[in-house]
């Protein structure tokens, strides 16, 4: 059974009944979060990109996750996907013609939408954000998100988990439970505010309240977030679709990348040496520092733990949350105000239109 409600600027939301009790804990974990964040941070926008066949209706489906700092960077993934869809998948001449076609302009050209072989892609905007309670202090996973059976954290565990934003479908007329309704239609009217912002930043922000009215709110993805002496936080790593993968990716931090980074491990050394293995082979200060992160990481493991100390700084597994904004074409692109690092540019070797690969540049007429 679902309640049809009306938010702010007339877009319809679906609310449906909890009918099972995983949804009603899910529910109730939702509402103690409520309670306990009373603020939220907004780090900044996010780009992917999304794409909408002919009988998707006001679908869209995530092609490249959600999670890169510029629309060029969901552009160069785009580039890739299509040229290699043309290299792998293609059916025929005219089909890898028309994919070609659309990497080339890709190469060229800052393209934010287009249409290849029937399908409608576009890079994709999202706030990024996270709850804080009266503290301060960055929301953690909560007891009913998702966790593995058994834990795996051997190296190269990442690559064989669900990635951020696998499958999933971008639906504004999905029904939603009431809380995520509740925080659908609170978060519509969110625009950055405050002198820190450049005028370009908050005209475009207030611009997309009313150009993008409504918002689709994105499953939740968790980090590493770091907090030194000065008691603010700060990213320490990228988006992971499991609190267990942000746990095993500070693992590896603190054991692989922090030894290496601060000297304590030649870079060049095996790839299998950490701080573990090496910690009892060294005398001194580097032996105490090897052997107080291979102790935080094992705390971490032990727990398993969302946060713990080493050193002066302080580790979390933050959950972070993603919203887009959605208007009546759809969900929201980049803005002209979202900085770009770098230019368009041809990302792999010619490939021509039989499907071959030429590793050499093609030569040109004169």
């Amino acid at each position: 059974m679902s309640n049809q409600g009306v938010g702010p600027g007339g877009w319809p939301v679906v609310v449906r009944a909890l009918v099972e009790p995983v949804e009603a804990a899910v529910e109730a974990d939702a509402a103690d979060a409520a309670v306990r964040n009373t603020a939220l941070a907004v780090r900044g926008p996010l780009f992917g990109v999304a794409a909408q066949h002919e009988d998707d209706g006001r679908r869209w489906r995530v092609v490249v996750e959600v999670t890169h700092s510029s629309p060029q960077e969901a552009r160069d993934a785009l580039n890739s996907l299509l040229w290699f869809r043309a290299k792998d998948e293609a059916k025929s001449t005219l089909e890898r013609r028309e994919l070609l076609a659309a990497v080339a302009w890709l190469e060229s050209e800052r393209v934010d939408e287009l249409i290849v072989l029937g399908v409608r892609y576009r890079v994709v905007r999202a706030e990024e954000y996270a709850g804080l309670d009266v503290h301060g202090d960055i929301e953690m996973p909560r007891p009913t998100d998702p966790e593995p059976l058994h834990p795996d954290w051997s190296p190269g565990a990442g690559a064989r988990g669900p990635r951020v934003d696998q499958d999933l479908v971008l639906d504004p007329d999905a029904p939603l439970s009431p809380l995520h309704a509740a925080e659908r239609i609170s978060l519509r009217a969110l625009a950055y505010s405050g002198t820190r912002f450049p005028d370009a930043v908050l005209r475009d922000s207030a611009r997309a309240v009313d150009s993008h009215p409504d918002v689709v709110l994105m499953p939740a993805a968790f980090l590493i977030v770091e907090r030194k002496s000065n008691g603010s936080w700060t990213p320490g790593g990228g988006l992971q679709a499991t609190a267990h993968d942000a746990r095993r990716t500070l693992d590896s931090a603190l054991t692989w990348l922090e030894p290496r980074t601060r000297g304590l491990i030649p870079c060049n050394a095996d790839p299998t040496v950490d701080a573990r293995t090496t910690a009892a082979e060294n005398t001194g200060k580097t032996a105490d520092e090897l052997a107080e992160l291979a102790q935080a990481a094992d705390r971490l493991r032990a727990g398993p733990s969302n946060e713990i100390e080493a050193g002066d700084t302080h580790y979390r597994i933050a959950r972070s949350r993603r919203l887009l904004r959605w208007g009546p074409d759809g969900p929201e692109g980049p803005r002209p105000s979202d900085p770009d690092h770098h230019a368009p540019a041809a990302l792999h070797p010619h490939l021509d239109e039989d499907g071959t690969v030429h590793l050499a540049e093609p030569e040109r007429d004169e």
